[in-house]
């Protein structure tokens, strides 16, 4: 770990001097490389599948995992939107002329040297070196055993593209050792770590947190709240709840929990659980939400706070906006939450009292994702409220100093 260290900041110190069309260059050639290399992408990832599968992995982090075609393409095409973005890096954030004749400029820089340790996402190996690379960070990838193979497949595939194009191949290094001593060697890689970001489940988040002396961008796990208020265009809240269930059920913007005004839940819930029956979503309700409609479970506690990453479904009935509001900002995981209404009020307060990155009206929870806000690929979901909150992209990965010209001033 100490050897990737020292790479890294060999590698940090080639990225100071490079320009953006050096850059841009170089993510041109990891795009064209990741599609060249798709058929080897895939036969890797075909290993860790089946892995997978022989080691019981639950359909949603199955679905994370697979690599095909398409979604080979969408990281590449993910490459070329990056390529789009303004360099994030050199940007003079203000400009002060002080009464001694100093001019200071306060500028963007990289963050540095930045460590990820993430779980069973081989897109974040592409999306989190890419963003590194534009931002013109070192970057050190610790993924999952569940995909080292598709892991090594693409990090192998980006650096002999960046080589070719002059770069460091170090800028983008692989931990291969995925034991959990790997990860904490990296929580303590202090000196050569100026940032460690984990991505994935909430007990990988939590060791992070909690074990590591490397400063910590904490990305949350995402128990997002729909709250159907009652105003709420009831056909217009069902599809939105059908999409931010059901569209893709293993990622961190799924809806997990649903919150309905008691005045409405009689007519809407069963309309819901219709829709929700075509993909065989499991719901869980209090008492008044399992008379609302037939074939609805009964709800633990534990349900409320549950990421379930699965075809299942909590149901919380409420009276008014405020015990809406309540019930999510303590069940919340401080992610993303929406409100179903055609009251503009109820819309407003919901959002000023909601403590969460991202906050809807009248849409789905799906959208919190750096291509979908228009920032390109994302680093992660900010849940914390320290330098970054919500969608990280480029942005987010640099940080800032002061460039002080004087004439002979002292002091």
């Amino acid at each position: 770990m100490i050897s990737l260290g020292k790479k890294a900041l060999e590698a940090k110190d080639f990225l100071a001097s490079v320009t953006t069309q050096q850059k841009n260059a170089a993510l041109g050639a990891i795009a064209n490389a990741l599609r060249e290399n798709s058929k080897y992408i895939i036969a890797e990832n075909k290993k860790d599948i089946e892995n997978g599968e022989t080691a019981g992995l639950n359909k949603g982090l199955l679905d994370r995992l697979l690599l095909d075609a398409s979604r080979i393409e969408d990281i590449a095409k993910g490459v070329e939107d990056v390529i789009k973005l303004a360099d994030p890096c050199g940007i003079t954030v203000n400009e002060i002329e002080r009464p001694n004749g100093l001019l200071i400029k306060k500028v963007t820089v990289p963050i540095g040297v930045i460590g990820i340790i993430y779980e069973a996402r081989p897109n974040v190996t592409a999306d989190a070196a890419v963003l590194c690379l534009k931002s013109s960070n070192a970057v050190i990838l610790r993924g999952g055993k569940e995909a080292i193979h598709s892991n090594i497949a693409i990090s192998s595939v980006m650096r002999n593209a960046i080589k070719q194009c002059g770069f460091d191949e170090n800028c983008i290094q692989l931990v291969t050792d995925t034991s959990r001593n790997s990860a904490n060697e990296m929580m303590r890689m202090n000196g050569y770590l100026d940032c460690l970001i984990p991505r994935g489940g909430k007990s990988l988040i939590k060791s992070v947190v909690e074990n590591s002396t490397v400063p910590v961008i904490e990305t949350g796990s995402g128990n997002c709240h729909i709250y159907i208020d009652d105003c709420a265009d009831i056909d217009m809240a069902a599809n939105i709840i059908f999409n931010a269930k059901t569209q893709r059920i293993s990622v961190c913007n799924a809806c997990e929990s649903l919150v309905i005004n008691s005045a409405i839940i009689n007519e809407a819930l069963p309309k819901i659980k219709a829709l929700l029956d075509t993909k065989n979503v499991e719901i869980r309700g209090d008492e008044r939400a399992v008379a609302a409609a037939s074939g609805i479970l009964p709800a633990a506690e534990e349900d409320y706070f549950a990421e379930y990453l699965d075809y299942i479904i909590s149901v919380k009935t409420v009276d008014t906006l405020d015990e809406a509001i309540r019930h999510i900002n303590k069940h919340s995981t401080r992610h993303s939450e929406a409100i179903i209404t055609e009251n503009s009020e109820h819309a407003k307060e919901f959002m000023q009292r909601i403590d969460s990155s991202s906050v809807y009206v009248n849409a789905s929870t799906r959208f919190t994702d750096g291509g979908e806000f228009g920032l390109g690929a994302e680093i992660g979901i900010s849940t914390q409220k320290l330098h970054a909150r919500g969608p990280m992209g480029l942005r987010e990965l640099t940080s800032a100093k002061y460039l002080v010209f004087g004439s002979g001033q002292v002091r």
